[in-house]
Protein backbone atom coordinates (compact mmCIF):
# COMPACT_ATOMS: atom_id res chain seq x y z
CA UNK A 1 0.00 0.00 0.00
CA UNK A 2 1.61 3.80 -0.65
CA UNK A 3 0.24 5.89 2.15
CA UNK A 4 -0.60 8.77 -0.14
CA UNK A 5 -3.90 6.54 -1.56
CA UNK A 6 -5.17 8.30 2.17
CA UNK A 7 -3.14 10.89 3.30
CA UNK A 8 -2.79 12.85 -0.09
CA UNK A 9 -6.36 12.18 -0.85
CA UNK A 10 -8.45 15.77 -0.15
CA UNK A 11 -11.53 14.19 -1.32
CA UNK A 12 -11.50 11.12 0.76
CA UNK A 13 -10.55 13.70 3.89
CA UNK A 14 -13.39 15.69 3.57
CA UNK A 15 -15.48 13.41 3.41
CA UNK A 16 -13.99 11.53 6.60
CA UNK A 17 -14.02 15.11 8.80
CA UNK A 18 -17.53 16.08 7.37
CA UNK A 19 -18.77 12.71 9.27
CA UNK A 20 -16.30 13.69 12.45
CA UNK A 21 -17.12 17.68 12.64
CA UNK A 22 -20.80 18.01 11.17
CA UNK A 23 -22.46 15.63 9.22
CA UNK A 24 -22.37 12.95 6.56
CA UNK A 25 -24.58 10.72 4.61
CA UNK A 26 -24.33 7.71 2.51
CA UNK A 27 -26.34 5.02 0.55
CA UNK A 28 -25.39 1.86 2.20
CA UNK A 29 -27.53 -0.85 2.53
CA UNK A 30 -26.32 -3.35 4.17
CA UNK A 31 -28.23 -6.80 2.81
CA UNK A 32 -31.51 -7.76 5.11
CA UNK A 33 -32.48 -11.33 5.95
CA UNK A 34 -35.84 -11.14 7.98
CA UNK A 35 -36.76 -14.08 10.14
CA UNK A 36 -40.31 -14.20 11.30
CA UNK A 37 -42.08 -16.88 12.90
CA UNK A 38 -43.53 -18.32 15.96
CA UNK A 39 -39.78 -19.67 16.55
CA UNK A 40 -37.61 -16.52 15.45
CA UNK A 41 -36.74 -15.51 18.15
CA UNK A 42 -36.01 -18.77 19.65
CA UNK A 43 -33.93 -19.97 16.84
CA UNK A 44 -31.84 -16.66 16.09
CA UNK A 45 -30.94 -17.14 19.95
CA UNK A 46 -29.89 -20.63 18.62
CA UNK A 47 -27.36 -19.29 15.86
CA UNK A 48 -26.57 -16.34 17.69
CA UNK A 49 -24.36 -16.46 20.99
CA UNK A 50 -25.62 -12.84 22.08
CA UNK A 51 -29.07 -12.88 23.81
CA UNK A 52 -31.29 -12.43 20.94
CA UNK A 53 -35.18 -13.99 21.90
CA UNK A 54 -35.31 -11.22 25.04
CA UNK A 55 -34.76 -8.46 22.52
CA UNK A 56 -37.70 -5.65 23.31
CA UNK A 57 -40.22 -4.50 20.13
CA UNK A 58 -37.83 -1.76 18.61
CA UNK A 59 -34.54 -2.82 19.76
CA UNK A 60 -30.77 -3.55 17.92
CA UNK A 61 -28.58 -6.25 19.46
CA UNK A 62 -25.19 -6.69 17.46
CA UNK A 63 -23.94 -10.33 17.33
CA UNK A 64 -21.35 -12.97 15.66
CA UNK A 65 -22.33 -16.02 14.30
CA UNK A 66 -20.47 -18.60 14.74
CA UNK A 67 -19.59 -21.60 13.34
CA UNK A 68 -19.72 -25.54 15.02
CA UNK A 69 -15.84 -24.76 15.16
CA UNK A 70 -16.57 -21.55 16.97
CA UNK A 71 -15.18 -19.21 14.40
CA UNK A 72 -16.83 -15.81 13.37
CA UNK A 73 -18.67 -16.83 10.27
CA UNK A 74 -20.53 -13.67 10.17
CA UNK A 75 -21.32 -10.36 12.34
CA UNK A 76 -24.58 -8.70 12.55
CA UNK A 77 -27.11 -6.65 13.66
CA UNK A 78 -30.03 -8.09 14.94
CA UNK A 79 -33.31 -5.58 15.08
CA UNK A 80 -36.87 -6.71 16.62
CA UNK A 81 -39.20 -5.33 14.23
CA UNK A 82 -42.64 -7.12 16.06
CA UNK A 83 -43.11 -9.78 18.32
CA UNK A 84 -42.66 -12.57 15.30
CA UNK A 85 -40.38 -10.30 13.41
CA UNK A 86 -36.62 -9.82 13.35
CA UNK A 87 -33.98 -8.13 10.43
CA UNK A 88 -30.92 -9.06 10.65
CA UNK A 89 -28.60 -7.06 8.98
CA UNK A 90 -25.40 -8.48 7.43
CA UNK A 91 -23.10 -8.14 4.25
CA UNK A 92 -23.56 -11.68 3.19
CA UNK A 93 -27.07 -12.68 3.16
CA UNK A 94 -27.12 -14.92 0.49
CA UNK A 95 -24.63 -17.20 2.85
CA UNK A 96 -26.82 -16.46 5.58
CA UNK A 97 -30.06 -17.56 3.89
CA UNK A 98 -28.23 -20.80 3.11
CA UNK A 99 -26.58 -21.07 6.94
CA UNK A 100 -30.91 -20.42 8.11
CA UNK A 101 -32.24 -23.14 5.83
CA UNK A 102 -29.68 -25.52 6.76
CA UNK A 103 -30.11 -24.95 10.77
CA UNK A 104 -33.79 -24.26 11.13
CA UNK A 105 -35.47 -27.86 10.69
CA UNK A 106 -36.67 -27.60 14.17
CA UNK A 107 -37.84 -24.31 14.07
CA UNK A 108 -41.24 -22.92 12.94
CA UNK A 109 -39.79 -19.95 11.05
CA UNK A 110 -39.88 -18.32 7.94
CA UNK A 111 -37.11 -16.51 6.53
CA UNK A 112 -36.34 -14.64 3.35
CA UNK A 113 -33.72 -12.10 1.82
CA UNK A 114 -35.47 -8.50 1.57
CA UNK A 115 -32.88 -6.25 0.77
CA UNK A 116 -34.38 -5.57 -2.24
CA UNK A 117 -37.23 -4.06 -1.14
CA UNK A 118 -35.47 -1.35 1.34
CA UNK A 119 -33.10 1.67 0.57
CA UNK A 120 -30.76 2.72 3.50
CA UNK A 121 -29.60 6.13 4.38
CA UNK A 122 -27.09 6.29 6.87
CA UNK A 123 -26.73 9.58 8.41
CA UNK A 124 -24.01 10.13 11.13
CA UNK A 125 -21.93 13.12 12.95
CA UNK A 126 -22.37 15.33 16.28
CA UNK A 127 -25.45 17.49 13.66
CA UNK A 128 -27.20 14.63 12.96
CA UNK A 129 -29.88 14.45 15.56
CA UNK A 130 -30.49 17.81 14.72
CA UNK A 131 -30.85 17.25 11.22
CA UNK A 132 -33.04 14.04 11.91
CA UNK A 133 -35.21 16.24 14.25
CA UNK A 134 -35.85 18.66 11.31
CA UNK A 135 -36.83 15.90 9.41
CA UNK A 136 -38.79 13.21 11.15
CA UNK A 137 -42.12 14.13 11.92
CA UNK A 138 -42.08 14.50 16.13
CA UNK A 139 -38.56 14.83 15.85
CA UNK A 140 -35.82 11.86 17.30
CA UNK A 141 -35.41 13.26 20.84
CA UNK A 142 -36.75 10.23 22.48
CA UNK A 143 -35.02 7.38 20.17
CA UNK A 144 -32.34 5.63 22.23
CA UNK A 145 -29.18 3.89 20.99
CA UNK A 146 -29.90 1.26 19.05
CA UNK A 147 -33.75 1.30 18.77
CA UNK A 148 -35.76 2.02 15.70
CA UNK A 149 -39.22 3.12 15.07
CA UNK A 150 -41.77 3.46 12.28
CA UNK A 151 -41.89 7.24 11.06
CA UNK A 152 -42.71 9.95 9.02
CA UNK A 153 -41.12 12.03 6.39
CA UNK A 154 -42.58 14.68 4.45
CA UNK A 155 -45.60 12.51 4.28
CA UNK A 156 -43.13 9.94 3.32
CA UNK A 157 -42.87 6.47 6.20
CA UNK A 158 -39.79 5.66 6.47
CA UNK A 159 -38.23 3.31 9.29
CA UNK A 160 -35.66 5.53 11.24
CA UNK A 161 -32.85 3.25 13.39
CA UNK A 162 -30.00 4.73 15.75
CA UNK A 163 -27.26 2.97 15.16
CA UNK A 164 -24.13 3.02 12.14
CA UNK A 165 -21.05 2.57 11.86
CA UNK A 166 -18.83 5.31 12.36
CA UNK A 167 -18.29 5.32 15.86
CA UNK A 168 -19.96 8.63 16.61
CA UNK A 169 -22.18 9.35 19.35
CA UNK A 170 -25.50 10.83 16.80
CA UNK A 171 -25.88 8.08 14.04
CA UNK A 172 -29.17 7.41 12.14
CA UNK A 173 -30.63 5.23 9.62
CA UNK A 174 -33.16 5.75 7.26
CA UNK A 175 -35.04 2.85 5.81
CA UNK A 176 -37.41 3.61 3.00
CA UNK A 177 -39.04 2.10 0.21
CA UNK A 178 -37.14 2.06 -3.33
CA UNK A 179 -40.00 4.20 -4.56
CA UNK A 180 -39.39 7.18 -2.17
CA UNK A 181 -35.58 6.83 -2.26
CA UNK A 182 -34.84 9.30 -4.62
CA UNK A 183 -37.38 12.00 -2.23
CA UNK A 184 -35.84 10.56 0.88
CA UNK A 185 -32.29 11.44 -0.60
CA UNK A 186 -33.25 14.94 -1.91
CA UNK A 187 -34.03 15.96 1.43
CA UNK A 188 -31.33 14.04 3.62
CA UNK A 189 -29.02 15.92 0.99
CA UNK A 190 -30.27 19.22 1.14
CA UNK A 191 -30.65 18.94 5.09
CA UNK A 192 -26.75 17.53 5.37
CA UNK A 193 -25.38 20.18 3.17
CA UNK A 194 -27.29 23.18 5.42
CA UNK A 195 -25.59 21.96 8.55
CA UNK A 196 -22.47 21.97 6.71
CA UNK A 197 -21.75 18.32 6.07
CA UNK A 198 -22.13 16.26 2.87
CA UNK A 199 -22.50 12.88 1.00
CA UNK A 200 -20.14 10.28 1.63
CA UNK A 201 -19.36 8.72 -1.76
CA UNK A 202 -16.00 6.80 -1.32
CA UNK A 203 -16.55 3.32 0.04
CA UNK A 204 -12.89 3.35 1.38
CA UNK A 205 -14.27 6.45 3.98
CA UNK A 206 -17.58 4.54 5.18
CA UNK A 207 -15.87 1.15 5.01
CA UNK A 208 -12.83 1.40 6.04
CA UNK A 209 -11.34 4.98 7.43
CA UNK A 210 -14.74 6.05 9.79
CA UNK A 211 -14.91 2.51 11.42
CA UNK A 212 -11.14 1.26 11.76
CA UNK A 213 -10.95 4.77 13.72
CA UNK A 214 -13.40 4.09 16.25
CA UNK A 215 -12.24 0.14 16.40
CA UNK A 216 -15.12 -1.75 14.25
CA UNK A 217 -14.60 -4.73 12.47
CA UNK A 218 -15.20 -5.04 8.49
CA UNK A 219 -15.92 -8.86 8.16
CA UNK A 220 -13.14 -9.58 6.16
CA UNK A 221 -11.12 -8.65 9.58
CA UNK A 222 -12.64 -11.51 11.93
CA UNK A 223 -12.58 -14.20 9.20
CA UNK A 224 -11.62 -16.98 10.35
CA UNK A 225 -11.75 -15.75 13.73
CA UNK A 226 -13.31 -16.67 17.31
CA UNK A 227 -14.91 -13.94 19.76
CA UNK A 228 -12.09 -14.16 22.32
CA UNK A 229 -9.12 -13.38 19.67
CA UNK A 230 -10.95 -9.94 18.47
CA UNK A 231 -12.32 -8.74 21.88
CA UNK A 232 -16.29 -9.97 21.22
CA UNK A 233 -16.14 -12.56 24.00
CA UNK A 234 -18.23 -10.28 25.76
CA UNK A 235 -21.43 -10.36 23.25
CA UNK A 236 -22.01 -13.74 24.70
CA UNK A 237 -24.51 -15.85 26.79
CA UNK A 238 -23.40 -18.85 28.23
CA UNK A 239 -26.21 -19.55 30.21
CA UNK A 240 -27.66 -21.01 27.27
CA UNK A 241 -26.99 -23.46 24.56
CA UNK A 242 -25.64 -22.14 20.38
CA UNK A 243 -23.77 -23.32 17.63
CA UNK A 244 -20.26 -23.32 18.58
CA UNK A 245 -20.61 -23.31 22.05
CA UNK A 246 -18.70 -26.46 22.46
CA UNK A 247 -15.62 -25.58 20.73
CA UNK A 248 -15.77 -21.69 22.32
CA UNK A 249 -16.00 -23.20 25.74
CA UNK A 250 -12.37 -24.66 25.45
CA UNK A 251 -11.13 -21.72 23.57
CA UNK A 252 -12.59 -19.88 26.95
CA UNK A 253 -10.55 -22.52 28.92
CA UNK A 254 -7.24 -22.93 27.13
CA UNK A 255 -7.06 -19.24 26.26
CA UNK A 256 -6.75 -17.81 22.74
CA UNK A 257 -4.31 -18.46 20.63
CA UNK A 258 -4.03 -14.81 18.93
CA UNK A 259 -5.08 -11.56 19.34
CA UNK A 260 -6.13 -8.09 16.94
CA UNK A 261 -3.94 -5.80 18.67
CA UNK A 262 -3.66 -1.93 16.62
CA UNK A 263 -0.80 -0.39 15.48
CA UNK A 264 0.07 2.56 13.37
CA UNK A 265 2.82 3.65 10.74
CA UNK A 266 5.90 6.36 12.30
CA UNK A 267 7.89 5.99 9.59
CA UNK A 268 8.89 9.05 8.15
CA UNK A 269 9.23 7.33 4.44
CA UNK A 270 6.49 8.26 2.57
CA UNK A 271 6.60 5.25 -0.18
CA UNK A 272 6.24 2.75 2.16
CA UNK A 273 3.97 -0.67 0.99
CA UNK A 274 2.59 -2.72 3.55
CA UNK A 275 0.34 -5.66 2.17
CA UNK A 276 -2.70 -5.90 3.99
CA UNK A 277 -5.76 -8.52 4.32
CA UNK A 278 -8.47 -6.10 2.93
CA UNK A 279 -7.22 -5.90 -0.35
CA UNK A 280 -6.79 -10.16 -0.51
CA UNK A 281 -4.21 -12.33 0.23
CA UNK A 282 -2.67 -12.99 3.99
CA UNK A 283 -1.55 -9.81 4.61
CA UNK A 284 2.19 -8.63 5.47
CA UNK A 285 4.00 -10.86 7.48
CA UNK A 286 4.93 -9.26 11.27
CA UNK A 287 8.33 -10.28 13.23
CA UNK A 288 9.59 -8.91 16.24
CA UNK A 289 12.78 -7.09 15.61
CA UNK A 290 15.96 -8.68 15.25
CA UNK A 291 14.05 -12.24 15.65
CA UNK A 292 13.28 -14.75 12.76
CA UNK A 293 9.84 -15.83 13.80
CA UNK A 294 6.42 -15.03 12.25
CA UNK A 295 3.89 -13.44 14.92
CA UNK A 296 1.44 -11.95 13.36
CA UNK A 297 -0.07 -11.15 9.76
CA UNK A 298 -1.50 -7.25 8.97
CA UNK A 299 -4.89 -7.59 8.53
CA UNK A 300 -5.84 -4.03 7.89
CA UNK A 301 -4.27 -0.53 7.23
CA UNK A 302 -5.79 2.35 6.46
CA UNK A 303 -5.68 5.99 7.64
CA UNK A 304 -6.85 7.96 10.41
CA UNK A 305 -7.52 11.68 9.12
CA UNK A 306 -8.40 12.48 12.74
CA UNK A 307 -4.74 11.72 14.26
CA UNK A 308 -3.35 11.93 10.59
CA UNK A 309 -1.60 8.51 10.89
CA UNK A 310 -1.67 5.77 8.94
CA UNK A 311 -3.81 3.00 11.37
CA UNK A 312 -4.55 -0.43 10.99
CA UNK A 313 -4.30 -3.82 12.44
CA UNK A 314 -2.58 -6.56 13.07
CA UNK A 315 -3.98 -10.77 14.12
CA UNK A 316 -0.56 -11.84 16.24
CA UNK A 317 0.44 -14.41 18.17
CA UNK A 318 -1.24 -14.14 22.25
CA UNK A 319 1.40 -11.74 23.90
CA UNK A 320 3.90 -11.48 21.27
CA UNK A 321 2.94 -7.79 20.90
CA UNK A 322 2.24 -5.08 23.34
CA UNK A 323 1.24 -1.36 23.27
CA UNK A 324 4.42 0.48 23.01
CA UNK A 325 6.47 -1.81 21.10
CA UNK A 326 8.07 -0.69 18.06
CA UNK A 327 8.58 -3.31 15.23
CA UNK A 328 9.55 -2.83 11.20
CA UNK A 329 7.08 -4.42 8.59
CA UNK A 330 8.32 -4.81 5.18
CA UNK A 331 11.22 -2.48 6.38
CA UNK A 332 8.86 0.01 7.45
CA UNK A 333 9.19 1.50 11.45
CA UNK A 334 5.74 1.06 12.83
CA UNK A 335 4.47 1.11 16.81
CA UNK A 336 1.87 -1.24 18.74
CA UNK A 337 -1.21 0.91 19.91
CA UNK A 338 -4.43 0.55 21.57
CA UNK A 339 -7.74 -0.41 18.40
CA UNK A 340 -9.08 3.36 18.58
CA UNK A 341 -7.97 6.45 17.65
CA UNK A 342 -10.85 8.58 18.58
CA UNK A 343 -10.30 8.64 22.67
Amino acid sequence: MNKNIFKDDEWKRSEHMAVRENAGYYLFTHQLEEVSGPDAGKFLDWICPNNIANLKVGRDRYTTILNEEGEIIDDVVVMRMDEEKYWVSTLYATKLDDWIYYHSDDYDIDFSEITEDWHMFSVQGPKSKDIMNGLIEGGVEDLRFFANRNAVMNGMDVIINRGGFTGEKFGYEVYCTPDDADAVQDLIDAAVKEAGGKEVTEFQVFAWTLPTEAGFYYMRDLNRTNPFEVGLEKNINWDKEFIGKEALLKVKENGPAREMVGFEVCDENENFYIRSKQYGGPGEPVYIDGEEEEVGRVSKLVYSYVKNVNNGYILAKKDKLHIGDHITIHGTKCVITEKNWLG
